[in-house]
């Protein structure tokens, strides 16, 4: 294991957020082109997956609300929400592929590009949706603010509170929004760099490489923003305010899917190279493996509910839903 302490961040640098997208000149960017880093591509399955797999298309996202589970997939497009026995799920129709799922209170929000819209699915199926231009891909919530990630517009809006509606530009690719405590970050997948996100200002704070292709970020109850270097096979994480790199751990197996669970301080990540599925007890300075068990191919996503501690593996080509504990 390789930890950063404050004062040295080898290989970290510090920048603004308003280099364009294809800069030589941005010391973020470490090639010609920029290129995000997506799930390996998982072998075939040569151990039984821990639990048992409910069946369910090609999932994009999975997320856990008020004690039901929601599975967005991508043909037909819709959301799937089982019911805390995990008899059969209710069907919530989607106007194109969800990107991301988010719980909120007993609801989900599934943010539709392809549409331009944010789509919130009640607990019974109902749903609403809102127009967002720009390619919504994520929400988040930070006090009394919703913040959209728009990655078409290269943009985060920041709405409510006081002064209604604010623009945060200046993002070559804001793909993730991360609130940890009462800072946000942002995760710029081809740039594979995190930066500060100020509400009330024009362009992002500074910013910090992380690692050689990130692509997913959570936030723990102490504050710090958890990052996997899919491509790079590292987990990292960050503290805010000001943001330093605080850890590297090297995590072979093409780290992806992310889920922090607050109760057991377990941090749970999947390893599409590897169709498994490990938890990390971060509730000190290191982690510490706790749990490793076989996954449902292509293991792109992973939730879990912390009242139950039961976590759910979802696969990215059709294999179904794992459902562990």
């Amino acid at each position: 294991m390789r930890r950063l302490a404050a004062a040295v961040l080898t290989g970290a640098l510090v920048v603004s957020g308003c280099a364009t997208e294809e800069n030589p000149a941005d010391p973020l960017q470490v090639a010609a082109t920029l290129e995000p880093a997506r799930p390996a591509v998982s072998p075939a399955q040569s151990a039984t997956p821990e639990g048992v797999v409910l069946p369910a298309g090609p999932a994009t996202s999975v997320a856990v609300a008020g004690g039901r589970v929601a599975v967005a997939v991508a043909e037909p497009p819709s959301v799937l929400l089982f019911p805390s026995s995990l008899a059969g799920p209710v069907t919530a129709a989607l106007p194109g592929p969800a990107e991301r799922l988010v719980a909120v209170g007993d609801a989900v929000e599934a943010t539709v590009p392809s549409a331009g819209v944010v789509v919130t699915v009640a607990p019974d199926g109902t749903s609403s949706s809102r127009s967002v231009s720009g390619g919504p891909v994520d929400v988040a919530r930070l006090g009394d603010l919703v913040l959209v990630a728009q990655r078409d517009a290269r943009q985060v809006s920041v709405l409510g509170g006081s002064g209604g509606e604010h623009v945060v530009r200046g993002i070559s690719s804001p793909d993730r929004l991360v609130v940890a405590g009462d800072a946000a970050v942002v995760l710029d997948r081809p740039r594979s760099a995190v930066f500060d996100l100020d509400t009330t200002s024009e362009t992002p704070g500074a910013g910090l490489r992380a690692g050689d292709g990130a692509t997913n970020a959570v936030a723990d109850r102490f504050g710090r923003v958890f990052v996997v270097d899919t491509r790079g096979g590292e987990l990292m994480s960050f503290s805010t305010s000001p943001l330093i790199m605080r850890l590297r751990y090297p995590l072979p197996g093409a780290p992806y899917g992310m889920a922090y669970d607050a109760d057991r301080d377990l941090l749970w990540v999947t390893l599409t190279e590897r169709n498994e599925v490990v938890a990390f007890d971060v509730s000190g300075a290191d982690p510490v493996e706790r749990h490793r068990y076989a996954a449902v191919r292509q293991p792109d996503s992973v939730a879990v509910d912390p009242g139950s501690g039961r976590v759910f593996v979802a696969s990215g080509d059709g294999q179904g839903m794992q459902v562990i504990g």
